[in-house]
């Protein structure tokens, strides 16, 4: 695969970045809801593709964004946020289209992402997702209280 061109975010890409997103993020919520039971899934989400296709817009319209283009078409995303008072620079969203998944195209929106954070004078770099052993404690007592599951884990990386 050619690597791709990272480029900002124009207003131009929304629809394509928002398509892309609802692609690539159909499996994780089929997750989700597996993970949470179909009931409180559907209490949470009643329309999944709606609310994501929101938040992508709202993280589009409010953050940092780029996109990742291979033969000039758009297949993948980067949002991010700067917390300036803690020197804290945070993906807040990333998706890669699927047929273009595991060919480098989340590694090169990422490595972009941390060097425009340490570009612009932050130290730390981080983003959520899955459970790891350090939150085992706070896992067990929200199960017993009956929570389902969503596990995330943030990563932190020094620049």
């Amino acid at each position: 695969m050619k690597n791709p061109r990272v480029r900002p975010f124009e207003d131009r890409d929304a629809d394509a970045v928002v398509a892309l997103s609802l692609r690539a993020w159909e499996p994780v919520f089929e997750s989700i809801e597996k993970a949470m039971g179909t009931e409180i899934f559907a209490l949470l989400h009643p329309d999944w593709r709606v609310d994501q296709r929101q938040a992508v817009e709202a993280a589009l319209a409010s953050r940092k964004a780029w996109v990742a283009e291979v033969d000039a078409n758009t297949v993948g995303f980067v949002a991010v946020e700067l917390h300036h008072e803690g020197g804290l620079g945070e993906i807040h969203m990333l998706a890669v289209a699927p047929e273009f998944q595991n060919d480098g195209v989340g590694t090169a929106l990422t490595g972009f992402a941390l060097a425009w954070m340490k570009k612009e004078g932050m130290s730390v770099a981080m983003v959520e997702t899955g459970g790891d052993p350090g939150h085992a404690a706070a896992r067990r007592t929200y199960e017993k209280a009956g929570y389902a599951l969503l596990p995330i884990a943030k990563y932190f990386k020094k620049l």
